[in-house]
């Protein structure tokens, strides 16, 4: 049986606004190497509720989380908030860095992301903050100019370094579509996305293996790939060609970059196929990337391969990782009559390992940041 349990419940609040998780479909570790990528908003959200306050003072509290933020706008700095409340307050510093004149104000989080899934929790509690929080001050603000803000309070604050792929399509996505991001000009495209149409559903398995950004493996993959865009001559890898990376003499560089300059391929060829509706070949796309992640940028792990093979042995046309990687989601795209199989099958072969019992999870591409009330 799918796990679907995904509706949130709503707090009451003077302003509450809705962000959703993501899952990238294809396109992974390029945002920061000035590639392109093309995520899906998910139906799972983050509520942020927001009523003013008149002293200058931020308030949060989480109905997920234990713990309160309680401070001052004026002194909320990188390295004054730790844990999840440092999302919140990052994204206040980072509106306020800005030139926006925040008041104070008081929010209840609520969500149905998962945490630690790869499914970008961070960024969904981070758009919901930051349109909740310019609400409750009058601000009107576009939801493309919250990109940079948002990003910048993972960033700078938390201490989680971001390309900006899971801030963008929380807060522009659309039902029914990808979002095509362009980080290179930051231009988006919206791509439609219905394998419903033809009888295929994509789902997610949350191997429910910890994942986390900011434990340091996320920035030593960037790092390299910035010493590789260093030592070929180009400001990002984007620039480089195939053979300038086989060309490299460090093998992890070499290795590192050439997932890169694949992977930014494989989103050209995935967005070719959606056009011609050839879902064979996006199985196909999927799996590539799989590889090329588990093997020439080794941010898979156990959990995740076995996932995948999984998916795939139960007939899935095409499945991987999703997301930073070293835990978190695999995706698998099934036919519908399929879907229960393949779910029923990944968790025999977790149960088979002795691990953690994995969530299955519908994703239909949904709807983006938004006011609920």
């Amino acid at each position: 049986m799918v796990d679907d349990r995904h509706t949130p419940r709503t707090p009451q609040g003077q302003h509450v606004f809705a962000a959703p998780g993501r899952v990238n479909l294809i396109g992974e570790h390029t945002d920061y190497n000035g590639g392109t990528c093309l995520p899906i908003a998910l139906p799972h959200v983050t509520t942020a509720a927001a009523t003013g306050r008149d002293d200058g003072r931020l308030t949060a509290t989480s109905r997920q989380q234990d713990g309160r933020l309680e401070i001052d706008l004026d002194d909320i700095a990188p390295g004054r908030v730790t844990g999840w409340s440092a999302y919140v307050a990052g994204v206040a510093w980072a509106l306020r860095q800005e030139g926006h004149a925040l008041r104070g104000a008081d929010l209840v989080i609520d969500s149905q992301v998962p945490v630690g899934a790869g499914l970008s929790s961070s960024a969904a509690l981070v758009c919901s903050s930051a349109l909740a929080l310019c609400a409750v001050s009058g601000i009107e603000v576009a939801p493309a100019d919250l990109v940079a803000p948002t990003m910048r309070a993972e960033s700078e604050v938390v201490g989680a370094p971001t390309g900006g792929m899971d801030q963008t399509v929380s807060l522009l996505a659309r039902p029914g579509h990808a979002l095509l991001i362009d980080v290179a000009d930051h231009t988006t495209r919206h791509v439609p996305w219905d394998p419903g149409a033809d009888g295929l559903r994509l789902l997610v398995i949350d191997t429910r293996a910890a994942h986390e950004l900011s434990d340091g493996a996320y920035g030593e993959r960037r790092a390299a790939c910035e010493e590789a865009a260093e030592r070929l001559g180009v400001d990002v890898l984007r620039l480089a060609t195939r053979d300038d990376v086989e060309g490299l003499t460090d093998e992890v560089l070499r290795r590192r970059a050439r997932h890169v300059v694949t992977e930014i391929d494989r989103v050209v060829e995935t967005v070719a196929a959606l056009a011609d509706r050839d879902w064979f070949r996006v199985g196909a796309l999927l799996a590539a990337s799989h590889a090329s992640l588990r093997d020439d940028f080794e941010v898979s792990c156990p959990e995740l391969d076995v996932a995948v093979d999984a998916a795939v042995t139960a007939g899935a046309l095409g499945a991987r990782m999703t997301g930073g990687g070293f835990g978190g989601s695999a995706i698998a795209l099934v036919r519908e009559a399929e879907a229960d199989e393949v779910g029923d099958r990944v968790r025999a072969a977790f149960d088979a390992k002795g691990w953690p019992t994995p969530h299955v999870l519908d994703a239909p591409a949904s709807a983006g940041a938004r006011r609920l009330s």
